[in-house]
């Protein structure tokens, strides 16, 4: 044997010495390690579904060990409105490859040291018996994921395509997905990135006529990290190429491209703040473009702690409440009373305080809507603040609360005329000077009518409508007034009262 051939024997015989060791020494530690990673995933799981009636739990129903790899089945459990009418139960199967040297990382060159490398699938019960022929007696979804010494993972999970009948009127073809996932020791952060390349269901109405939804560039991106008091901070990104709804007699089709949703969820100190933005590109019907959209809303200085504190009565309390209610209701008979102790009366009140005294805002900030002629928009600013007490008569708790309300509407007729024009085609109408003159006419009757009662004003080609609120002072379109004046004048408009003086 020449010298080379010997070093790379020898070079194998220790990466083998090792890795047997290793996954000796992994074997014994693995159930701690399942246990344990079970344990926190289900408190985390029952922290993502605080305020739902809904819960869910994972479970290791068995695990057979050996030297070199182990094979472990878990039970999943969910019940409530989240997972439908009655409870569901998955079962996994995975087999885990001891590390620190994995065969399937040695054969792909992977060389870096890993605790273990698990390959999970979803298993056949009567629950996934078709999701399993629709994929071809393949277990629909699987991942392979990596556990470092450090407890960070990273892996890829996927749904398998399909291409099935539903039942003799539905048919259904999807190119699958797959989602990359990385996530750092107890899941502290966490980064996962997903893509579906299409998604089409044929199916038909009640009234027998045919509908096809096609789906198409899905990307999903998530980058979060957890906070101190247990939830997912971060970002969150879903991203759609296009929609096309087919339906109705005779055929309609109502196409959206450009999807986006965007989030973002930040924690500081004990208070917490988010906001959300959406966004439609183009909006169309028939392959005639209507128009874009966008919407975007926030919250705001949200006290954590008071929030968790009054989450948790609601579960404890109030869901069971309403669900006897509902079961009362449907039994024909009263709803039951609401009782709460002198102590939780007294904790509601104080979370109430602390969440108030945090200075909570609730914005939409925009909302908006763009055709070829025009763009409207509305917006809207609350702001909340602790009042003297909690026990002060009506109207005037309720001024104490509302530290600042500002609304804002644009409403354009140059859009509203897009708008009746689309619609009217859709109706089937065909003599554009028609179209175009009761589109016209329409928005005309729009604008005096809303300047009439003088509950908006005209700038321009824009009807517009703006109120703000604060120190118990009203500025209403340039009017300023006190509450008692501004409900008097509302009132007046709308033929509930007398006219303000």
């Amino acid at each position: 044997m020449n010298k080379s051939a010997s070093v790379l024997l020898g070079i194998v015989v220790v990466i083998g010495a090792v890795s047997a060791g290793g996954a000796w020494y992994t074997g014994t530690k693995l159930e701690g390690v399942l246990q344990t990673t079970i344990a926190d995933s289900n408190k985390q799981m029952q922290t993502a579904l605080a305020g739902s009636n809904s819960t869910s739990s994972i479970e290791l129903v068995s695990l057979d060990r050996g030297t070199f790899s182990s094979t472990a089945h878990y039970r999943l459990k969910g019940e409530g409105e989240i997972f439908g009418a009655e409870p569901i139960e998955l079962l996994f199967v995975d087999r885990i490859e001891h590390g620190p040297l994995p065969f399937s990382r040695l054969v792909t060159l992977k060389w870096l040291p890993v605790m273990a490398t698990s390959h999970s699938e979803l298993e056949r019960n009567p629950l996934t018996e078709k999701w399993f022929a629709a994929a071809k007696d393949k277990s629909p979804l699987k991942g392979v994921v990596n556990l470092g010494y450090d407890k960070s993972i990273n892996g890829s999970y996927e749904l398998l395509p399909l291409d099935t009948k539903l039942d003799e009127q539905s048919q259904l073809t999807f190119s699958g997905l797959k989602i990359d996932l990385a996530a750092s020791a107890q899941a502290q952060k966490i980064k996962a990135d997903g893509y579906m390349d299409s998604f089409k269901l044929t199916t038909v109405a009640e009234d027998q006529t045919p509908v096809q939804v096609e789906v198409n560039g899905l990307t999903l991106a998530s980058n979060l990290s957890k906070s101190s008091y247990g939830y997912y901070m971060g970002d969150n990104t879903l991203l759609l190429s296009s929609v096309k709804s087919t339906f109705g007699e005779p055929k309609s089709v109502l196409g959206l491209k450009n999807f986006e949703m965007k989030n973002n969820s930040t924690e500081n100190g004990t208070s917490a703040s988010g906001r959300a933005d959406y966004k439609i590109g183009e909006l169309s019907f028939n392959d005639k473009t209507i128009g874009s959209a966008q919407m975007a809303v926030s919250l705001k200085n949200l006290d954590i702690p008071a929030t968790m504190s009054l989450m948790q009565v609601y579960q404890t309390k109030l869901q069971p409440y309403e669900k006897a209610a509902a079961e009362a209701a449907a039994a024909g008979e009263p709803a039951p009373e609401l009782n709460l102790t002198e102590a939780e009366e007294a904790q509601v009140k104080a979370d109430l305080e602390k969440l108030l005294a945090g200075g909570p805002q609730v914005a939409l900030e925009n909302l908006s809507f763009n055709t070829t002629n025009g763009e409207s928009r509305a917006s809207l600013v609350v702001d909340l603040a602790k009042p003297q007490s909690m026990d002060l008569p009506p109207d005037e708790l309720g001024r104490q609360l509302l530290a600042l309300l500002d609304f804002n509407l644009k409403v354009s007729k140059p859009m509203l005329v897009d708008l009746m024009t689309v619609q009217a085609q859709m109706e089937g109408q065909t003599d554009a000077k028609l179209i175009a003159d009761q589109a016209t006419a329409t928005s005309d009757m729009f604008s005096a009518m809303a300047v009439g009662t003088e509950l908006a004003t005209l700038e321009g080609n824009d009807v517009v409508t703006k109120l703000h609120y604060a120190n118990n002072q009203v500025d209403f379109n340039g009017q300023k007034m006190t509450v008692e004046q501004f409900t008097a004048f509302v009132m007046s408009k709308l033929g509930g009262g007398v006219a303000v003086q």
